[in-house]
C-alpha cells in the first residue's frame, strides 16, 4: 500500500506555553489577579441616561410653529418623482411656517449621486432651506440625522427609509414626515401641538 498524502494544515500555531504554567521560573509565571471585595454597605452607582426635559410624557413640548424639518436624501427624491415643492407641501401638511433644515451629510451624500440627481441638488441649495453643519467624522446621513435628533428633540425627521424611521420611532417625542399618496403625512404628531400654550 502506498503512503497516505497528509493534507497540510493552514493557520496552525505552535502549541505555546501558559504564562501561568508551573514549568516557569517564579519570576516569568504571570501572578494571579486579586479579586478586591466589594464591601456591602457601599452605595451602588449605575448610570441611567437622563430624561430629557423637554418631554412631558410624550409630548414634546420644544415642537411648535416654526417648524424645523430635518430633511433625508431620499425625501428630496421621492418628492420630485412625486412633483411636490417641498416648502409648499409642508405647510399644507403642518398648516405653519416650516424651515427645511439639511446636514453636511445629506448634502455630501446628494453630491456623490452624481449628474443624474442635479434636480435634488438645485433644490438642497435653496437659500430657504437651513445649512447645519456636522462636527463628527464620515458622511453616513442616518446616523447623523439619529444623533442630531437625540441631542435636539426640536425637529421633525422627514424621511421615506423604513430603517431610519424604525430607529426613529425608538427616540420619544420626534415625528416622522413621510410622503404617500402624492402628499406628506405626519406620523406620531399630537393633536394639540397647533394650539397656544400657556
Amino acid at each position: 500500500m502506498g503512503k497516505q498524502k497528509k493534507t497540510r494544515k493552514f493557520a496552525t500555531m505552535k502549541r505555546m506555553l501558559s504564562l501561568r504554567d508551573e514549568r516557569l521560573k517564579e519570576k516569568d509565571r504571570l501572578k494571579p489577579k486579586k479579586k478586591e471585595k466589594k464591601d456591602p454597605s457601599a452605595l451602588k452607582e449605575r448610570e441611567v441616561p437622563q430624561h430629557p426635559s423637554c418631554l412631558f410624557f410624550q409630548y414634546n413640548t420644544q415642537l411648535g410653529p416654526p417648524y424645523h424639518i430635518l430633511v433625508d436624501t431620499n425625501f428630496i427624491n421621492f418628492s420630485i418623482k412625486a412633483k411636490l415643492d417641498l416648502v409648499q407641501s409642508m405647510m399644507d401638511c403642518l398648516y405653519a411656517k416650516c424651515i427645511p433644515c439639511i446636514t453636511d451629510c445629506v448634502m455630501a451624500e446628494i453630491e456623490k449621486l452624481g449628474q443624474k440627481y442635479r434636480v435634488a441638488l438645485r433644490i438642497a441649495k435653496d437659500p430657504r432651506f437651513d445649512r447645519l453643519p456636522c462636527t463628527h467624522k464620515g458622511t453616513y446621513a442616518d446616523d447623523c440625522l439619529v444623533q442630531r435628533v437625540t441631542q435636539h428633540k426640536c425637529y421633525i425627521v422627514a424621511t421615506v427609509d423604513r430603517d431610519l424611521k424604525r430607529r426613529i420611532r425608538k427616540i420619544p417625542g420626534v415625528p416622522i414626515m413621510y410622503i404617500s399618496n402624492h402628499r406628506y403625512n405626519i406620523e406620531r404628531m399630537p393633536d394639540d401641538y397647533g394650539a397656544p400654550r400657556f
